[in-house]
């Protein structure tokens, strides 16, 4: 058995290079256990977003576990980062909310859109488009996307610690009831996760999230299952009925830009983000090999319109398992592995609530500002558009959005200041493409 245990040691560590990467199995295993706790509130929360368009939740449960698998398996084995894919919620909200529910489009175009969507993903891939972007992106600018993702981030766990909420009155963010218990549980696991930290204790984020669910028992916050096991709806009712020559109508062009450009600057910036964290990036600020990434995410966006599952791209929370030490593919694919089995656990995996996985978004949240610091605060030209990149990221919970708008403002201050020879010649049309993506937003 031993010996066992150890040939499949060697194997991971030849397949995933963990030496060179400086990281072992067990590390590898911790964070990938912690990426899927902090990713396991998409089993909750899709499903039901995705009923408002009218899709019954249990095949849409089941169909997209098997996407999340299939996609971050291969993110996995394909690129070797640490990096899960799932279901990104501004495309299920605009699938389900947007689209469906507001324009009573049948959702079996929109998922023709999605499909669309998808193929223009794989299309820029392939003609190297992509990557292109990612290389004219300046780097104030992919500095700031780092600090905006992290900041994101950080309001996801504060909202989902209840402890910051939308305060309709005011028509601004508040203070929620800080006598919740869903507050008082995540001020407890933050308290548990600083501790932990502080003494440096491996797999300290894991371990806060257990402790955490476990006290969340006694305070009602921790639902314990009825049953420890389930078998999976079948996938037939929403497998293949997209319909893809209705979503070719000219009518619909908004949508497939409503889709396609937040998604591909949350895809970009994600990796861009976490891979800052992980040590990826170079000196430029670029990721390498972040072709394979693109190919993967592409590639995923486009299979999961098949059983009407929007575009799929590479999760913030993918960070958490980075900050627990994650540094290979092999992060990724213990994470699919886990998304697998909650086909027959489902119910223990949704006893995690999200009071327990906020304090580690916070705390990995904050820990992704650090890159701020080498801005230049003595150029408009670089600083605004990185604040802009950051504030409008938060400020409209789409990193899609500030990624657009601070480029678009790089490309004013250039020009305006008499600095247009520093551009790049794509800067222009890809410019005259993020106008009119927001054009498309404001009459979507």
């Amino acid at each position: 058995m031993n010996n066992t245990s150890t040939g499949l040691a060697y194997h991971l560590d030849r397949r995933f290079r963990l030496q060179q990467n400086s990281t072992d199995v067990k590390t590898e295993i911790i964070a990938g256990l912690t990426t899927f706790a902090t990713m396991a509130y998409t089993l909750a929360v899709i499903p039901k977003i995705m009923q408002e368009a009218g899709l019954p939740t249990g095949p849409v449960l089941t169909a997209m576990i098997l996407m999340i698998f299939l996609s971050s398996a291969a993110m996995g084995i394909y690129t070797n980062r640490p990096f899960a894919l799932a279901p990104g919620l501004g495309s299920v909200a605009i699938f389900s909310i947007t689209l469906v529910k507001g324009q009573q489009i049948p959702w079996e175009v929109a998922a023709g859109i999605v499909f669309i969507s998808g193929m223009a993903f794989i299309i820029v891939t392939i003609l190297g488009v992509r990557d292109l972007i990612v290389k004219i992106i300046p780097k104030s600018i992919k500095i700031s996307i780092s600090a905006g993702v992290g900041l994101f981030i950080c309001l996801l766990g504060f909202r989902n610690a209840k402890i910051i909420v939308a305060n309709a009155n005011k028509n601004s963010l508040d203070f929620g009831n800080l006598t919740n218990p869903v507050v008082i549980l995540a001020v407890i696991g933050f308290v548990i996760l600083l501790i932990l930290e502080a003494r440096k204790v491996r797999g300290g984020a894991l371990i806060a999230i257990l402790l955490t669910t476990l006290i969340g028992i006694p305070l009602g916050i921790t639902k314990l299952p009825a049953t420890m096991f389930s078998f999976p709806a079948g996938i037939s009712e929403i497998s293949f009925k997209l319909r893809i020559l209705d979503a070719l109508d000219i009518k619909y062009l908004p949508y497939f830009f409503a889709f396609f450009i937040p998604d591909f600057f949350s895809s970009l910036g994600t990796a861009l983000g976490v891979g800052g964290k992980a040590g990826f990036l170079d000196e430029k600020g670029n990721l390498p090999e972040i072709d394979k990434v693109f190919h993967v995410d592409s590639v995923a966006a486009t299979l999961g319109s098949f059983f009407s599952i929007p575009i799929i791209l590479t999760y913030l929370e993918s960070a958490s398992g980075v900050e627990a030490g994650g540094r290979t593919g092999l992060t990724a694919v213990t994470t699919a592995l886990l998304f697998l089995l909650t086909l027959f656990i489902t119910p223990i995996a949704l006893m995690i609530p999200a009071a327990a996985t906020a304090p580690v978004l916070i705390l990995v949240g904050m820990s992704m500002l650090m890159g701020m610091r080498n801005i230049d605060y003595t150029d408009i030209s670089e600083y605004l558009p990185a604040f802009l990149c950051i504030a409008l990221t938060i400020f409209t919970f789409n990193v899609g959005n500030g990624i657009s708008a601070a480029l678009i403002t790089f490309v004013i201050l250039k020009v305006a200041s008499g600095r247009g020879k520093e551009l790049h010649i794509g800067h222009y049309p890809l410019c005259l493409v993020l106008v009119y993506y927001f054009y498309a937003l404001a009459h979507a």
